[in-house]
């Protein structure tokens, strides 16, 4: 595929999740999440079952609760939203804490929160627990279309290099003065967007021409392979299985 290099997000760990083959985590998790998206609206108690067992791998996997708390700020714009919903929605209004809220906006806001948070909190295990060049491997392994895991291939390549480049850009504008300080220098930041966007397409054009000059047809080398066992795939199964069963059994009371 290519070669690896640790992420940030990545814990390097000597856990049963994190020696579970990448395909066998993706899959889970998508079902994990599927299951707690159709989970029937006014039930709550199936959120603290997700919650348990979410900790239940998190445990497993050695991810500190810490550390899942800090990189859940990435739904900060769920939260925002979730806060908005009770005074933007119509319906009938209840009193909390002295403020006169929508009861229905209250119950939507609920349930954005829980089911978002389950699945950022999903996510992150599983980056924790798998390096970028495995999860390709994965979504290799489960059939992705090639063109879309050579995309995401390079995304991860690359990434740094972008974020180099820019940092150059900013250093080269720091150093002549530059200051952005109001809206009238918007226009110089839109004009190093610009840029950036040239240079990150010219470089890969030159990666694409060597590639090309190195025998590539279209799709990438696969340097190893992510195969799993009937009882990986089983212990697997065991987040997605208890999510899909609390799941059934919120409809069935009803």
């Amino acid at each position: 595929m290519s070669a690896g290099h640790h992420h940030h997000l990545y814990l390097d760990r000597a856990s049963l999740i994190h020696r579970l083959p990448p395909q066998c985590k993706i899959a889970a998790v998508v079902l994990f999440v599927t299951a707690v998206v159709t989970t029937p609206r006014g039930s709550w108690w199936p959120y603290a079952v997700y919650v348990l067992a979410l900790g239940a791998v998190a445990a497993a996997g050695r991810v500190p609760a810490p550390t899942i708390l800090r990189r859940m700020i990435i739904e900060t714009p769920f939260v925002l939203f979730a806060v908005i919903l009770p005074f933007a929605s119509p319906g009938p209004k209840t009193d909390v804490l002295g403020l006169t809220l929508s009861a229905t906006g209250l119950e939507s806001a609920g349930i954005l929160l829980a089911k978002g948070t389950l699945g950022v909190v999903a996510s992150i295990l599983l980056a924790a627990t798998t390096q970028p060049r495995d999860l390709l491997l994965g979504l290799q392994r489960l059939h992705m279309p090639q063109l879309l895991v050579q995309i995401m291939t390079f995304m991860f390549r690359y990434i740094e290099v972008v974020l180099g480049e820019m940092n150059r850009m900013r250093v080269a504008r720091e150093s002549r003065g530059f200051d952005a300080r109001h809206v009238g220098h918007l226009k110089v930041v839109a004009q190093s967007a610009g840029a950036l966007f040239i240079r990150c397409y010219e470089r890969g054009e030159r990666v694409h021409l060597a590639m090309l000059s190195r025998g590539y047809t279209g799709r990438l080398p696969v340097f190893a392979d992510a195969r799993s066992s009937t009882g990986q795939w089983a212990m697997a199964a065991l987040l997605p299985l208890v999510a899909v069963a609390t799941t059934v059994a919120a409809w069935a009371t009803l």
